[in-house]
């Protein structure tokens, strides 16, 4: 396993343990993140009009076409870092 990868799945366990609760656009931008790394560009069906959360979460991740799982995994520990 990568250094990066070790490093990816220790910033997941360390987001649940974070002292304060993040913002609203910080805790999309760690959804869209991880959900960039672990599963690629999105490819899911837009949420409806009515679902506000599932499409908050669907335009923050899709928002990050085109980053590739490394790049998003670098960010995402970043980010999770700056927060602890």
């Amino acid at each position: 396993m990568s250094d990066l990868k070790k490093k990816f799945e220790a910033a997941v366990a360390n987001s649940k343990n974070l002292s304060e609760r993040p913002d609203n656009a910080t805790l999309l931008k760690i959804y869209a993140l991880y959900k960039q790394a672990s599963v690629g560009d999105n490819a899911e069906k837009k949420p409806g009009f009515v679902d506000m959360v599932g499409r908050a979460k669907w335009d923050a991740w899709n928002g990050l076409k085109g980053t590739d799982s490394k790049g998003a995994m670098q960010q995402y520990v970043d980010l999770i870092e700056s927060l602890s």
